[in-house]
């Protein structure tokens, strides 16, 4: 388990990332590897909402990742104290095709296995995804898959 307080602005969202890929790389999922790769992905585009929409001045987020290696799965969870939920995929109507931004979550949903927002305790909520990542030992698995 690594968890981390982070500032909510842009250079703490770039922080978590590496951070996160040097703690991946100490669980023996290489920097550069595709589970690596998705899973930096996952906490980018996370750790930018929580900074970009998530923020509330004076207030962190808080970074949390979580492996379990004989199921294959990292659990990205990002926490802020912000009370206003994103929207699920699906739920809102699609920004202009040209717009900077509005695609997070729809990242978030196409790389992991399964993504959602929870409350927390505390003011905010946490937006959580997991990651299938090779089993360490399983000739099937070369490369992370969708479940």
């Amino acid at each position: 388990m690594f968890v981390q307080r982070f500032s909510a602005t842009r250079r703490g969202a770039r922080l978590a990332r590496r951070l996160a890929t040097h703690h991946l790389d100490l669980w023996h999922l290489p920097y550069g590897g595709t589970a690596s790769d998705t899973v930096a992905l996952v906490v980018a585009e996370l750790a930018a909402n929580a900074a970009l929409h998530g923020r509330v001045p004076g207030r962190d987020f808080e970074l949390r990742l979580g492996y379990d290696r004989s199921a294959g799965v990292v659990r990205v969870e990002v926490s802020d104290t912000h009370p206003g939920r994103p929207g699920l995929c699906g739920t809102a109507a699609p920004g202009p095709a040209d717009a900077e931004g509005g695609r997070g979550l729809l990242v978030v949903a196409a790389v992991a296995a399964r993504w959602g927002v929870d409350d927390r305790q505390g003011p905010g909520k946490t937006v959580w995804a997991e990651c299938a990542v090779p089993v360490p030992g399983d000739p099937r698995q070369a490369c992370p898959v969708r479940a």
